[in-house]
């Protein structure tokens, strides 16, 4: 029977509890945060779970509240990722996270090679399995991504292709962290052009898809985005995607085209400046009048109840090269419920439940041990037989894949 310590009791670690009260090879589930109104919320939801107030700024307080714990399911903001990972090698802890980004050094790059090179060989000496990004995107999307190019000889292109289309009547512009969004909207790209990583123009680079089932009847743009899945495959290109040498991540939907307007007048800027006498950081002043992504039950509903604009989306993955001396396209489609359907089965949202479902699933994975490496992996370095476990436990939440496969 297992131990889970689950660090962050918000959207995503909320929903791995959840799932986890469910699993009957754990038998106690840690809940800790900062927030203990959170903590006590959700433990009284459920039959396994302690509560614990952890402050995760003092690795003491995350050792403490980890002490006998199997696994380690990480759900806080970035600043804290290094005293986890610390933690968990102190306790001898299997680790999770939903994202790494950059945690350990202000360079992506340098900060997922710290991981790879510096935490592997750490949590590979104490037989014990790190595991990085495992929410929706990367996480679901990656172990797609290893299914899409299984059916592929050799592999070129990679894309990795996310349309966001649930847009209620109210102003949400995003269905997560605004400050992420912001974020990732106003930075720089990365993607991989003829095998050497390169970076791109937020928003630059569109592509046009139309997909019959997203019911919108024209076709949708779909630009680069700053995501983990393009440097993660980097670095595995040749053991796990089949040499790809051209690798992006682009996205569309209501908080894309929010949030392009914003970046191209300078309001997503994080320098300081001075408006009628007044010291100003743009972004500070945009994302103060953001509201944030709903999250509980009743606010949802209120939501619902006042009509959604649209309930739609895709996530898709393309993987272009050669299978049988022929140039070919599999098109992998990526199927779960949206917003209403969601809120229906969950009484979450649609992000809460693709992200904190997608995350539960690899939980559940160390829960019925089913990772035999030691070390620190991504969400893309999956084994061909873990992809099939992983989408045989999704297919029972709604969530499923359609691979077609198209020569070119």
């Amino acid at each position: 029977m297992k131990k889970i310590l689950i660090l962050g009791v918000g959207a995503q670690g909320s929903t791995v509890a959840k799932m986890m009260n469910e699993e009957k090879n754990v038998d106690v589930i840690i809940c800790a945060d900062y927030d203990q109104k959170a903590v006590d919320t959700l433990v009284s939801e459920l039959d396994k779970a302690e509560g614990v107030r952890v402050d995760a700024h003092d690795r003491a307080s995350i050792v403490a509240a980890a002490n006998g714990a199997d696994l380690i399911v990480n759900g806080l903001p970035l600043e804290c990722h290094q005293n986890v990972l610390e933690a968990a090698l102190e306790v001898r802890a299997n680790y999770q996270d939903f994202a790494a980004t950059d945690a350990l050094h202000e360079d992506w790059i340098e900060s997922v090679r710290i991981l790879y090179d510096a935490y592997g060989p750490k949590f590979k000496a104490i037989n014990r399995t790190a595991i990085i990004g495992t929410g929706s995107a990367p996480g679901l999307i990656c172990a797609a991504t290893r299914n899409a190019v299984r059916h592929l000889d050799t592999c070129e292109t990679i894309n990795n292709l996310v349309y966001e289309g649930v847009e209620a009547k109210r102003l949400i512009p995003f269905w997560w962290s605004p400050i992420t969004a912001l974020t990732d909207m106003s930075n720089e790209a990365y993607a991989v052009k003829d095998g050497k990583i390169i970076r791109t123009e937020a928003f630059g680079l569109p592509v046009k898809r139309e997909y019959d089932y997203m019911g919108l009847g024209h076709p949708v743009t779909l630009s680069e985005h700053c995501h983990d899945e393009p440097i993660h495959y980097w670095f595995n290109r040749e053991k796990y995607f089949k040499g790809a040498s051209n690798i992006n991540f682009k996205y569309g939907g209501a908080g894309v085209e929010f949030s392009k307007p914003l970046y191209r007048a300078g309001l997503l800027s994080h320098e300081e400046e001075e408006v009628n006498g007044v010291k100003v950081v743009p972004f500070d002043l945009v994302l103060k009048h953001i509201p944030p992504a709903p999250k509980y039950k009743e606010e949802i509903k209120e939501i619902l109840d006042e009509g959604l604009v649209m309930d739609t989306g895709c996530m898709v993955i393309e993987a272009i090269g050669k299978k049988d001396g022929e140039d070919v396209m599999v098109e992998t489609h990526v199927f779960a419920p949206g917003l209403a359907e969601s809120f229906e089965k969950a009484g979450i949202t649609a992000e809460m439940y693709l992200t904190g479902q997608g995350g539960a699933l690899f939980t559940k994975m160390f829960a019925n041990d089913k990772f035999h490496q030691h070390g620190l992996i991504s969400s893309d370095m999956l084994s061909y037989e873990q992809v099939d476990q992983y989408f045989e436990y999704a297919e029972k939440l709604g969530i499923t894949l359609e691979t077609k496969i198209k020569k070119l």
